[in-house]
């Protein structure tokens, strides 16, 4: 009777893993290796690669935590951490993997995708291809004009001031969560999503925001493919140093999870750092415009948005310094007036708030 039980169990998961509550289910909850369970579109690095010169190792002695002292590489094991970079004047200061992870060791981005994206829209819009952050959503998806979203901007989407009705909690398998994460049929789930709030009434982040950004990034480029946007405009032109990929919802005409789930290794989520570190130049070559990079990093309550968020970047002070954040403790911090890049990947998030914590590390350099 056993073993009957769980024959049937399996074979009501494996009926269910082609849908999102069974693939909540079989892989649930989501961990840094996803990318070994979606679809995807690679990413091909160019024939010229750029390395960070090898500096003289310097670190924090000491991290104090829960009233203890540990040595630094002590307590970031017990944070569940799997590669530490600090970056300092285009030199590696610190560089170490943990839990047998190493340098070509491919970590997914969850939420530090969001900034991406945040870069691929500047550089749509700096080539003409999206006209304006104050264009209304509509004008790229019209289907949403029945749910009353022609009030709602590209701004409001990359400030996550839209209003949007979306549930960002991860324990719900029947929860928008599961349907963007899980689901199949982003294109269709996307003109379903609906407003609780007006407009600028409130800061309210949702990742399906970042993903109706992904639907206009395609329609605006129409045949090509956001992964093959990034391929060109970022991927090759920043001489990353591996190849990488972009998650899909199906593996037939796909479309990239734009709000998480681009998969790399810590070196070349370091080179996206260094790029808006650099306003957005690149050895002398403007990416993405300085004035992007600039409204995309400030410290601004304008319009609704919180002054911990810009345009898909997160802002922890008034100093300058921002970063892009992921769940399960995946960062890319930034002080450019230090000429500092600090690129944290964890299995889980710890039981240490990163968000104060990079910039309290970033101190000692």
């Amino acid at each position: 009777m056993r073993l009957f039980r769980i024959a049937l169990m399996s074979l009501l998961l494996l009926s269910l893993s082609s849908c999102k509550v069974g693939r909540f289910f079989v892989y649930n909850f989501a961990g840094i290796k996803d990318y070994k369970i979606f679809p995807s579109r690679t990413i091909e690095k160019g024939d010229s690669t750029f390395y960070f010169t090898q500096g003289v190792e310097k670190k924090p002695k000491t991290i104090s935590y829960k009233d203890k002292e540990l040595s630094f590489e002590e307590f970031l094991i017990e944070q569940k951490t799997v590669a530490f970079l600090v970056i300092k004047n285009d030199s590696i200061l610190y560089e170490n993997y943990f839990n047998k992870y190493e340098e070509e060791a491919i970590v997914a981005s969850f939420s530090m995708a969001k900034s991406v994206t945040s870069i691929l829209i500047g550089i749509a819009i700096d080539e003409g291809l999206i006209l304006s952050v104050n264009e209304p959503v509509t004008k790229y998806i019209p289907e949403l004009k029945a749910n009353g979203f022609d009030k709602v901007t590209l701004k409001h989407l990359l400030q996550m001031t839209s209003g949007l009705d979306y549930n960002e909690g991860y324990a719900n398998p029947f929860g928008d969560v599961a349907t963007f994460y899980y689901g199949t049929k982003l294109r269709k789930e996307i003109p379903k999503m609906k407003l609780k709030y007006e407009p600028e009434e409130k800061f309210d982040y949702a990742s399906g925001s970042t993903q109706i950004l992904g639907l206009v990034l395609e329609r605006a480029l129409k045949d090509q493919s956001i992964s093959s946007y990034l391929q060109e405009k970022l991927w090759i032109p920043l001489e990353m140093e591996f190849d990488a990929s972009w998650s899909i919802d199906r593996k037939k005409n796909g479309l990239e999870k734009t709000f998480c789930c681009l998969n790399a290794r810590a070196r070349d989520f370091a080179k996206i750092g260094r790029l808006y570190l650099n306003k957005g130049n690149w050895n002398g070559k403007q990416i993405v415009s300085e004035e992007w990079v600039a409204e995309s990093t400030k410290y601004d309550v304008s319009e609704g948005s919180a002054n911990h968020y810009q345009y898909q970047w997160w802002i922890p002070s008034e100093n300058g310094d921002f970063m892009a954040r992921g769940i399960l403790g995946q960062y890319i911090y930034v002080h450019p007036e230090k000429d500092l890049i600090i690129v944290r990947l964890g299995k889980k998030e710890g039981k240490v708030d990163w968000f104060s914590v990079l910039p309290k590390i970033g101190k000692a350099y």
